[in-house]
Protein backbone atom coordinates (compact mmCIF):
# COMPACT_ATOMS: atom_id res chain seq x y z
CA UNK A 1 0.00 0.00 0.00
CA UNK A 2 3.24 2.12 0.52
CA UNK A 3 4.23 1.70 -2.51
CA UNK A 4 0.59 2.41 -4.24
CA UNK A 5 0.69 5.76 -2.41
CA UNK A 6 3.89 6.84 -3.23
CA UNK A 7 3.19 5.65 -6.94
CA UNK A 8 0.58 7.65 -6.57
CA UNK A 9 2.01 10.81 -5.48
CA UNK A 10 4.53 10.72 -8.63
CA UNK A 11 1.35 11.24 -10.80
CA UNK A 12 0.13 14.27 -9.13
CA UNK A 13 1.40 17.66 -9.47
CA UNK A 14 2.84 19.63 -7.57
CA UNK A 15 0.71 22.13 -5.10
CA UNK A 16 1.12 24.99 -7.77
CA UNK A 17 0.19 23.20 -10.77
CA UNK A 18 -2.95 21.44 -8.95
CA UNK A 19 -4.00 25.48 -7.77
CA UNK A 20 -3.66 26.44 -11.63
CA UNK A 21 -5.66 23.71 -12.74
CA UNK A 22 -8.19 23.83 -10.53
CA UNK A 23 -8.76 27.84 -11.25
CA UNK A 24 -8.63 27.40 -14.93
CA UNK A 25 -11.37 24.27 -14.51
CA UNK A 26 -13.19 26.14 -12.82
CA UNK A 27 -12.81 29.10 -14.76
CA UNK A 28 -13.62 26.43 -17.55
CA UNK A 29 -16.93 25.80 -15.44
CA UNK A 30 -18.24 29.19 -14.95
CA UNK A 31 -17.79 29.98 -18.64
CA UNK A 32 -19.93 27.20 -19.95
CA UNK A 33 -22.58 27.83 -17.03
CA UNK A 34 -22.27 31.07 -18.93
CA UNK A 35 -22.63 30.02 -22.18
CA UNK A 36 -25.86 28.17 -20.99
CA UNK A 37 -27.91 30.94 -19.49
CA UNK A 38 -26.98 33.26 -22.73
CA UNK A 39 -27.90 30.57 -24.47
CA UNK A 40 -31.64 30.33 -22.50
CA UNK A 41 -31.84 34.06 -22.62
CA UNK A 42 -31.51 34.09 -26.75
CA UNK A 43 -33.65 31.35 -26.83
CA UNK A 44 -36.65 33.18 -24.31
CA UNK A 45 -36.08 36.45 -26.11
CA UNK A 46 -36.06 35.59 -30.21
CA UNK A 47 -38.51 32.86 -29.54
CA UNK A 48 -40.85 34.57 -26.89
CA UNK A 49 -40.81 31.39 -24.68
CA UNK A 50 -38.90 32.61 -21.98
CA UNK A 51 -39.58 30.95 -18.69
CA UNK A 52 -41.80 27.42 -17.56
CA UNK A 53 -45.75 28.03 -16.58
CA UNK A 54 -44.28 27.79 -12.94
CA UNK A 55 -42.13 31.02 -13.43
CA UNK A 56 -44.13 33.06 -15.19
CA UNK A 57 -47.00 32.26 -12.67
CA UNK A 58 -44.48 33.13 -9.34
CA UNK A 59 -43.47 36.30 -11.76
CA UNK A 60 -46.75 37.34 -12.30
CA UNK A 61 -47.22 37.54 -8.39
CA UNK A 62 -44.24 39.25 -7.72
CA UNK A 63 -45.49 42.12 -10.12
CA UNK A 64 -48.57 42.49 -7.51
CA UNK A 65 -46.53 43.02 -4.42
CA UNK A 66 -44.12 45.56 -5.99
CA UNK A 67 -46.93 47.32 -7.29
CA UNK A 68 -48.28 47.51 -3.39
CA UNK A 69 -44.90 48.43 -2.68
CA UNK A 70 -44.92 51.25 -4.87
CA UNK A 71 -48.13 52.14 -3.96
CA UNK A 72 -47.99 52.35 -0.04
CA UNK A 73 -44.46 54.33 -0.50
CA UNK A 74 -43.73 56.20 2.43
CA UNK A 75 -41.48 58.45 0.49
CA UNK A 76 -44.60 60.58 -0.79
CA UNK A 77 -47.97 61.58 0.73
CA UNK A 78 -50.20 59.98 -2.39
CA UNK A 79 -53.56 61.52 -2.98
CA UNK A 80 -56.47 59.04 -3.60
CA UNK A 81 -56.22 60.13 -7.42
CA UNK A 82 -52.94 60.14 -7.90
CA UNK A 83 -52.87 56.54 -6.49
CA UNK A 84 -55.38 55.64 -8.96
CA UNK A 85 -53.31 57.17 -11.74
CA UNK A 86 -50.14 55.21 -10.71
CA UNK A 87 -51.73 52.21 -10.69
CA UNK A 88 -53.49 52.40 -13.83
CA UNK A 89 -50.31 53.64 -15.65
CA UNK A 90 -48.21 50.71 -14.33
CA UNK A 91 -51.19 47.74 -15.96
CA UNK A 92 -51.41 50.13 -18.70
CA UNK A 93 -46.93 49.89 -19.28
CA UNK A 94 -45.02 47.43 -17.16
CA UNK A 95 -47.80 44.44 -17.88
CA UNK A 96 -48.97 43.74 -21.56
CA UNK A 97 -45.79 42.17 -23.21
CA UNK A 98 -44.01 38.59 -22.91
CA UNK A 99 -42.13 40.12 -20.21
CA UNK A 100 -39.06 37.65 -22.13
CA UNK A 101 -35.93 39.98 -20.71
CA UNK A 102 -37.77 39.53 -16.87
CA UNK A 103 -38.32 35.75 -17.13
CA UNK A 104 -34.71 35.44 -18.57
CA UNK A 105 -32.95 36.50 -15.45
CA UNK A 106 -34.76 33.77 -13.71
CA UNK A 107 -33.74 31.08 -16.35
CA UNK A 108 -30.02 32.47 -16.01
CA UNK A 109 -30.13 32.33 -12.73
CA UNK A 110 -30.96 28.28 -12.71
CA UNK A 111 -28.57 27.61 -15.19
CA UNK A 112 -25.91 29.68 -13.18
CA UNK A 113 -26.92 27.42 -10.09
CA UNK A 114 -27.40 24.05 -11.79
CA UNK A 115 -31.09 23.74 -10.32
CA UNK A 116 -34.72 23.61 -11.89
CA UNK A 117 -35.78 25.00 -8.33
CA UNK A 118 -34.81 27.75 -6.71
CA UNK A 119 -35.43 28.43 -3.05
CA UNK A 120 -38.51 30.92 -2.36
CA UNK A 121 -35.75 33.55 -1.74
CA UNK A 122 -34.19 32.99 -4.48
CA UNK A 123 -36.60 33.22 -6.34
CA UNK A 124 -38.69 36.02 -4.97
CA UNK A 125 -35.05 38.05 -5.63
CA UNK A 126 -34.36 37.08 -8.97
CA UNK A 127 -38.44 37.76 -10.45
CA UNK A 128 -38.02 41.15 -8.60
CA UNK A 129 -34.85 41.57 -11.01
CA UNK A 130 -36.76 40.82 -13.65
CA UNK A 131 -39.62 43.20 -12.94
CA UNK A 132 -36.68 45.82 -12.84
CA UNK A 133 -35.77 45.05 -16.48
CA UNK A 134 -39.56 45.17 -17.42
CA UNK A 135 -40.26 48.71 -15.58
CA UNK A 136 -37.24 50.02 -17.37
CA UNK A 137 -38.08 48.48 -20.70
CA UNK A 138 -41.74 50.37 -19.94
CA UNK A 139 -39.67 53.84 -18.86
CA UNK A 140 -37.84 53.24 -22.77
CA UNK A 141 -41.33 52.41 -24.52
CA UNK A 142 -43.32 55.31 -23.22
CA UNK A 143 -40.68 57.65 -24.01
CA UNK A 144 -39.57 56.10 -27.28
CA UNK A 145 -43.46 56.20 -28.97
CA UNK A 146 -43.68 60.01 -27.80
CA UNK A 147 -40.02 60.66 -29.62
CA UNK A 148 -41.32 58.75 -31.94
CA UNK A 149 -44.85 59.99 -32.43
CA UNK A 150 -45.79 56.40 -32.49
CA UNK A 151 -49.76 55.02 -32.74
CA UNK A 152 -50.12 51.74 -30.70
CA UNK A 153 -48.25 50.03 -28.68
CA UNK A 154 -48.64 45.89 -27.84
CA UNK A 155 -51.97 45.89 -29.41
CA UNK A 156 -53.21 49.22 -27.80
CA UNK A 157 -52.75 52.80 -28.13
CA UNK A 158 -49.49 54.54 -26.68
CA UNK A 159 -49.90 55.62 -23.60
CA UNK A 160 -49.57 59.08 -24.37
CA UNK A 161 -52.24 58.90 -26.90
CA UNK A 162 -54.81 57.63 -24.42
CA UNK A 163 -57.12 60.70 -23.57
CA UNK A 164 -55.81 62.72 -20.41
CA UNK A 165 -52.67 61.38 -20.48
CA UNK A 166 -50.63 63.40 -23.20
CA UNK A 167 -47.19 64.81 -22.31
CA UNK A 168 -48.03 63.68 -18.80
CA UNK A 169 -46.81 60.34 -20.12
CA UNK A 170 -43.03 62.18 -19.79
CA UNK A 171 -43.33 62.51 -15.77
CA UNK A 172 -44.41 59.17 -15.89
CA UNK A 173 -41.73 57.73 -17.61
CA UNK A 174 -39.33 59.11 -15.32
CA UNK A 175 -42.00 57.74 -12.17
CA UNK A 176 -41.37 54.57 -13.63
CA UNK A 177 -37.71 55.08 -14.06
CA UNK A 178 -37.45 56.03 -9.85
CA UNK A 179 -39.30 53.01 -9.15
CA UNK A 180 -36.46 51.01 -10.07
CA UNK A 181 -34.62 52.84 -7.30
CA UNK A 182 -36.90 52.10 -5.16
CA UNK A 183 -37.08 48.31 -5.68
CA UNK A 184 -33.54 48.17 -5.60
CA UNK A 185 -33.47 50.01 -2.13
CA UNK A 186 -36.16 48.27 -0.47
CA UNK A 187 -34.48 44.65 -1.55
CA UNK A 188 -31.20 44.68 -2.35
CA UNK A 189 -29.66 47.20 -0.17
CA UNK A 190 -27.61 44.69 2.13
CA UNK A 191 -26.86 42.79 -0.60
CA UNK A 192 -23.06 42.07 -1.22
CA UNK A 193 -23.56 43.22 -4.94
CA UNK A 194 -25.90 45.79 -4.23
CA UNK A 195 -23.81 49.03 -5.58
CA UNK A 196 -22.97 46.68 -8.69
CA UNK A 197 -26.58 46.19 -9.24
CA UNK A 198 -26.81 50.22 -9.08
CA UNK A 199 -24.01 50.43 -11.34
CA UNK A 200 -25.07 48.01 -13.92
CA UNK A 201 -28.59 49.33 -14.10
CA UNK A 202 -27.37 53.07 -14.07
CA UNK A 203 -24.31 51.84 -17.24
CA UNK A 204 -27.04 50.05 -18.86
CA UNK A 205 -29.61 52.92 -18.95
CA UNK A 206 -26.70 55.29 -20.39
CA UNK A 207 -25.96 53.08 -23.67
CA UNK A 208 -29.78 52.69 -24.10
CA UNK A 209 -30.59 56.86 -23.91
CA UNK A 210 -27.19 57.46 -26.09
CA UNK A 211 -28.18 54.72 -28.91
CA UNK A 212 -32.03 56.59 -28.78
CA UNK A 213 -29.88 59.95 -29.43
CA UNK A 214 -28.03 58.97 -32.43
CA UNK A 215 -30.86 56.94 -33.79
CA UNK A 216 -32.97 60.41 -33.67
CA UNK A 217 -30.01 62.55 -34.58
CA UNK A 218 -29.41 60.11 -37.70
CA UNK A 219 -32.66 60.55 -38.70
CA UNK A 220 -32.08 64.11 -39.34
CA UNK A 221 -29.01 63.03 -41.85
CA UNK A 222 -31.70 60.64 -43.44
CA UNK A 223 -34.18 62.93 -43.89
CA UNK A 224 -31.62 64.60 -46.19
CA UNK A 225 -29.74 61.79 -47.33
CA UNK A 226 -30.25 58.64 -47.20
CA UNK A 227 -26.41 57.76 -48.86
CA UNK A 228 -25.51 58.34 -45.18
CA UNK A 229 -26.63 55.37 -44.05
CA UNK A 230 -24.39 52.45 -43.35
CA UNK A 231 -24.15 49.19 -41.90
CA UNK A 232 -21.27 50.68 -39.32
CA UNK A 233 -24.26 52.90 -38.24
CA UNK A 234 -26.71 50.75 -38.28
CA UNK A 235 -24.37 48.45 -36.12
CA UNK A 236 -23.67 51.29 -33.54
CA UNK A 237 -27.14 52.45 -33.17
CA UNK A 238 -29.01 49.17 -32.36
CA UNK A 239 -26.26 48.18 -30.06
CA UNK A 240 -26.56 51.11 -27.40
CA UNK A 241 -30.18 51.28 -27.98
CA UNK A 242 -31.36 47.03 -28.06
CA UNK A 243 -28.90 45.02 -26.91
CA UNK A 244 -27.48 46.07 -23.64
CA UNK A 245 -30.43 46.18 -21.78
CA UNK A 246 -32.34 43.65 -24.12
CA UNK A 247 -29.87 40.56 -23.95
CA UNK A 248 -26.91 42.21 -21.48
CA UNK A 249 -28.73 42.94 -18.81
CA UNK A 250 -30.95 40.01 -17.64
CA UNK A 251 -27.44 37.56 -17.65
CA UNK A 252 -25.11 39.95 -15.82
CA UNK A 253 -28.48 40.89 -13.02
CA UNK A 254 -28.22 37.04 -12.78
CA UNK A 255 -24.54 36.67 -13.04
CA UNK A 256 -24.30 38.83 -9.87
CA UNK A 257 -27.30 36.85 -7.96
CA UNK A 258 -24.59 33.92 -8.60
CA UNK A 259 -21.43 36.05 -6.78
CA UNK A 260 -19.74 36.44 -9.59
CA UNK A 261 -17.79 39.62 -10.98
CA UNK A 262 -18.79 41.27 -13.91
CA UNK A 263 -15.79 42.53 -14.99
CA UNK A 264 -14.57 38.82 -15.24
CA UNK A 265 -17.28 38.04 -18.11
CA UNK A 266 -16.32 41.30 -20.88
CA UNK A 267 -16.50 38.13 -23.77
CA UNK A 268 -20.00 37.38 -22.16
CA UNK A 269 -20.94 40.76 -22.66
CA UNK A 270 -19.77 41.09 -26.26
CA UNK A 271 -21.56 37.67 -27.42
CA UNK A 272 -24.68 39.55 -25.62
CA UNK A 273 -24.55 42.39 -27.73
CA UNK A 274 -24.31 39.88 -30.84
CA UNK A 275 -26.97 38.42 -29.95
CA UNK A 276 -29.18 41.73 -29.19
CA UNK A 277 -27.78 43.40 -32.67
CA UNK A 278 -28.95 40.14 -34.21
CA UNK A 279 -32.54 40.44 -32.78
CA UNK A 280 -33.29 44.33 -33.64
CA UNK A 281 -32.60 43.27 -37.23
CA UNK A 282 -35.59 40.84 -36.85
CA UNK A 283 -37.46 43.66 -35.20
CA UNK A 284 -36.53 46.05 -37.85
CA UNK A 285 -38.15 43.43 -40.50
CA UNK A 286 -41.26 43.09 -38.48
CA UNK A 287 -41.62 46.83 -38.37
CA UNK A 288 -41.85 47.06 -41.87
CA UNK A 289 -43.24 43.19 -42.55
CA UNK A 290 -45.01 42.62 -39.44
CA UNK A 291 -49.11 41.80 -38.97
CA UNK A 292 -49.79 44.47 -36.21
CA UNK A 293 -51.82 42.35 -34.93
CA UNK A 294 -49.60 40.46 -34.17
CA UNK A 295 -46.99 42.28 -33.29
CA UNK A 296 -48.88 44.78 -31.65
CA UNK A 297 -47.80 48.00 -32.99
CA UNK A 298 -47.69 49.88 -36.19
CA UNK A 299 -44.15 50.19 -37.88
CA UNK A 300 -43.15 53.86 -38.45
CA UNK A 301 -39.60 52.71 -39.44
CA UNK A 302 -39.87 54.08 -42.94
CA UNK A 303 -42.40 56.95 -42.49
CA UNK A 304 -39.49 58.36 -39.56
CA UNK A 305 -36.71 57.56 -42.28
CA UNK A 306 -35.08 55.58 -39.06
CA UNK A 307 -31.43 53.99 -39.48
CA UNK A 308 -33.45 50.47 -39.83
CA UNK A 309 -31.94 46.88 -41.28
CA UNK A 310 -34.22 46.97 -44.67
CA UNK A 311 -32.82 50.17 -45.55
CA UNK A 312 -29.10 49.89 -45.44
CA UNK A 313 -29.48 46.44 -47.37
CA UNK A 314 -31.33 48.31 -49.61
CA UNK A 315 -28.56 50.77 -50.11
CA UNK A 316 -25.66 48.17 -49.82
CA UNK A 317 -27.47 46.25 -52.80
CA UNK A 318 -29.05 48.98 -54.97
CA UNK A 319 -27.67 50.06 -58.44
CA UNK A 320 -27.15 53.57 -58.67
CA UNK A 321 -30.94 53.64 -60.81
CA UNK A 322 -32.07 51.76 -58.10
CA UNK A 323 -30.95 54.23 -55.50
CA UNK A 324 -32.38 57.06 -57.23
CA UNK A 325 -35.67 55.57 -56.71
CA UNK A 326 -35.29 55.15 -53.49
CA UNK A 327 -34.12 58.27 -52.58
CA UNK A 328 -36.40 59.93 -54.79
CA UNK A 329 -39.12 57.74 -52.83
CA UNK A 330 -37.64 59.36 -49.28
CA UNK A 331 -38.58 62.82 -50.10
Amino acid sequence: RAVESSSLLILLPNSNTLHRNLRSFSSLLARVRVGCAMAAAAVALSNGSGGGGDSKAEFAEIYSRLKEEMLEDPAFEFTDESLQWIERMLDYNVLGGKCNRGLSVIDSYKTLKGVDVLRKEETFLACTLGWCIEWLQAYFLVLDDIMDNSQTRRGQPCWFRVPQVGLIAVNDGIILRNHISRILQRHFRGKPYYVDLIDLFNEVEFKTASGQLLDLITTHEGEKDLTKYNLNVHRRIVQYKTAYYSFYLPVACALLLSGENLDNFGDVKNILVEMGTYFQVQDDYLDCFGDPESIGKIGTDIEDYKCSWLVVQALEHADESQKGILLVSAI
